[in-house]
């Protein structure tokens, strides 16, 4: 005996058409229709409720598809917005992928920015790594590779048609919202993003993108779940029917015309790479590729550079082009130097000493010692010069005082009160020297 089923009515059956009506004027906000109903007594879930059992505003799910590829028929391409610290600096990055569909092997690289020259770049290092390609690429309709049209209809751009025709296979476009069709590539972001970045500490791009590599082999080495086989192993049975990769792989490059400035150089990407001074005024090529800039005056090349990342600002000079900017003063020694570095070794060592010491060309302490060599004996002076420099003193005055204690009864007729005296003023201006008349200078 069936049981039947039990019927209620609803307290909306009467307004059922009324509420269609607000639907459509309110442009699905079922706030403002429950807001419009409150005369009805009914709570905004009821309201909600009784939406949903009538069809209003609902859009009918659909069976999810499960799409199966054999080997080498198809690898699919996206990018996805991730947010990375990098060097300290919470950055907001284009992270690129290419999966191929049988064996699930991934790719992955980050960018800056993303548009079709770094799409050809990542395209060649993951086929370079795959070591082929598989017959179709199948990407969204991103205008980095589409030039018009979605879907079926669409039409890539030539550049990219070219570089699809050089590796052997073509580009395709899924139908707008099919994000069914490119469920290969979709998934690896989310475990990218959740598995890999935490944790990890970045000092640059390139030391991001080469541990990203690292691990995207680690993770193609293990084993799935979902396919119950090792992505690595299904490569291996697929990798015969990839597309070989062309005898000679270019490297990708763009190509700019630029102008060098009055400072000698050229503006990439907000960044400013030198160039010779010859060419200050003319117009120059701009090759760039992944890792250099180069410059070239007609077919000659005039300089390369290290790439920099767009929108870093850098100033980029190398050591050819630094200007050297030629002393107009000129660094002449005067008299009472040359006299002393004549006199002995030890008197021109006590010059370098205090010239370190003083900077400069240190005029009035090497006044203050040529006026002791005119004054005093020659031997006694580069003996307590030489005394001093053993314990690495330079004060000027006290080596005075150790010049007039060795010549104190030698040279002077001096009682030794006066002598005393004279050692603590610290000179001797009016002894009278019996040796004879006064040194030249």
């Amino acid at each position: 005996m069936e049981v039947p089923p039990a019927e209620r009515e609803e307290k909306l059956d009467d307004e059922l058409a009324q509420v269609r009506e607000l639907f459509a004027k309110y442009e699905g906000n079922l706030a403002l229709v429950h807001e419009h109903m409150e005369g009805a007594g009914v709570g905004y879930s009821t309201l909600t409720a009784f939406c949903r059992r009538h069809g209003i505003g609902v859009v009918p799910k659909e069976r999810a598809g499960r799409y199966h590829f054999e080997p080498g028929e198809e690898m699919q391409h996206d990018t996805s917005p991730h947010k990375v610290t990098v060097a300290g600096k919470v950055r907001l990055v284009q992270c690129a992928s290419l999966v191929l569909c049988y064996s699930r092997m991934v790719f992955a690289q980050v960018y800056p920015t993303y548009d079709r020259f770094q799409t050809k770049v990542f395209l060649t290092d993951a086929l370079l790594s795959f070591g082929g390609s598989a017959g179709r690429c199948m990407l969204d309709n991103s205008s980095v590779v589409v030039a018009h049209g979605t879907g079926k209809s669409a039409v890539m751009a030539p550049e990219m048609e070219a570089f699809a025709k050089r590796f052997g296979f073509t580009f395709a476009a899924h139908e707008v919202g099919d994000a069914n069709r490119s469920a290969r590539v979709e998934r690896p972001f989310h475990y990218i993003e959740h598995n890999f970045y935490p944790g990890r500490p970045f000092a640059d791009m390139d030391d991001l993108n080469r541990q990203l590599a690292e691990w995207c082999d680690k993770v193609n080495r293990k084993y799935r779940r979902h396919i119950k086989a090792v992505p690595v192993e299904l490569y291996n049975a697929e990798r015969p029917s990839l597309k070989p990769l062309p005898i000679h792989v270019p490297e990708v490059y763009r190509v700019f015309h630029r102008m060098v400035d009055v400072e000698g150089y050229v503006s990439l990407h907000t960044n400013r790479y030198s160039a010779s001074e010859r060419l200050i005024g003319r117009q120059v090529l701009v090759r760039e590729t992944k890792e250099h800039v180069r410059v070239y005056a007609g077919h000659e090349l005039d300089c390369e550079h290290v790439r920099r990342a767009v929108r870093e600002e850098a100033r980029c000079t190398l050591p050819q082009h630094t200007k050297r900017w030629a002393s107009t003063r000129k660094e002449t020694e005067a008299p009472e130097e040359k006299a002393l570095r004549v006199a002995g070794p030890e008197l021109g060592q006590l010059v370098d000493r205090l010239k370190k010491h003083h900077g400069g060309r240190a005029v009035r302490p090497l006044r203050v010692l040529h006026r002791m060599y005119v004054d005093y004996p020659l031997e006694t002076l580069v003996a307590a010069v030489a005394e001093a420099l053993r314990y690495g003193l330079i004060d000027l005055e006290r080596i005075e005082r150790m010049v007039l204690k060795n010549v104190r009864g030698n040279y002077f007729q001096l009682s030794m009160e006066l002598a005393d005296e004279k050692e603590a003023e610290g000179t001797d201006r009016e002894a009278v020297p019996i040796w004879g008349e006064e040194r030249d200078a």
